[in-house]
């Protein structure tokens, strides 16, 4: 029984959830983080998003089970490895999907369960026949990674500002190439096996074409990031540099502090692409984000910055 529990909760991956911290972008970035009735609204969003998702994994891994036993690691997923029994697995999906649509319209608002709903269907889609097209899988992953952040959105009713968002689609889509281009290597590593079996959009893929389209988004993400924290003036609670800096100081000098956290996230890009090309592990992020210590840090830095300086030093 014990085994069973164990091997439902692997079902779930809960490892993924991370990527649901998306949806605190918005109330993040426009200074409302510590706005309690809003952050409660979005708190229950995460929960019911990482509902969702791992209701989505399980279908998922549903529609994936044959390819997956020809896969050299996804071959011991639960389903695949037959560890969960079918039914149980799909009875789960369902109760995770309705409890959560169920959270999200009682506790949340009506405009995050059109939005969560939106997540849900193209989850379905991309399992059903859009990860079999080139491209389209790869967008289709960046816009689940998008659609967390508009979660956050419609959840607080505070908006992130245009470039901010662009930051946001340039970076899903360049961990969506990485997840394509680190699954490609791997596949290709192994003797004897047909990589359209296993994931028919691959067999479309070269590894040089890869490598063109993760450059554009690794680029793209830093222009807009970099953008952003130029043209942003974000506002919360602020302390203000008044009590310790001199009054004579440039104006500009006290609003562009949030350009200090293109340091990390540059940082933060290299190191991926690193992992992406030297270590093979991007196709889950997740993955490299809690397993490679530097990169975590750099996140953890450029998250104390980015509240340091939004909450308490911006003027």
């Amino acid at each position: 029984m014990m085994k069973l529990i164990y091997n439902l909760f692997r079902l779930l991956r809960p490892r993924q959830w991370i990527k649901n911290l998306a949806i605190f972008a918005a109330i993040t970035f426009s200074g409302e983080l510590f706005n309690f009735q809003v952050l409660d609204r979005v708190l229950i969003g995460f929960i019911v998003l990482c509902g969702l998702s791992s209701a989505t994994y399980i279908i998922n891994d549903f529609f994936d089970v044959k390819s997956d036993r020809l896969h050299p690691f996804k071959k011991f997923r639960p389903l695949a490895h037959g560890d969960v029994p079918i039914n149980i697995a799909i009875f789960l999906a369902i109760v995770l999907m309705l409890g959560s649509l169920y959270l999200g319209l009682k506790y949340v608002t009506p405009t995050f369960l059109i939005i969560i709903v939106i997540y849900l269907l193209l989850q379905f889609f991309y399992s059903l026949f859009l990860k079999a097209v080139a491209v389209a899988d790869i967008l289709a992953i960046a816009a689940g990674y998008i659609l967390r952040v508009y979660a956050g959105e419609f959840a607080s009713g505070f908006h992130i500002s245009v470039w901010l968002l662009l930051t946001a689609i340039s970076l899903s889509l360049f961990l969506a190439v990485g997840k394509r281009k680190s699954e490609l290597t791997l596949v290709s590593q192994v003797k004897d096996i047909n990589i359209a079996n296993i994931r028919k959009s691959l067999s479309h893929y070269s590894e040089r074409l890869l490598d063109v389209y993760a450059t554009i988004f690794a680029t793209s993400t830093f222009v807009f990031y970099s953008l952003f924290t130029f043209l942003e003036n974000p506002k919360g609670f602020q302390l203000g540099l008044n009590i310790i800096l001199p009054d004579f100081l440039p104006t500009f000098f006290y609003r562009k502090w949030l350009m200090i956290t293109i340091a990390p996230v540059v940082y933060g890009l290299m190191r991926y692409i690193q992992d992406i090309y030297e270590k093979h592990e991007g196709e889950s992020p997740e993955k490299v984000l809690l397993s490679d210590k530097p990169l975590l840090a750099t996140v953890i830095i450029w998250i104390v910055l980015v509240i340091g300086i939004i909450y308490f030093i911006t003027p």
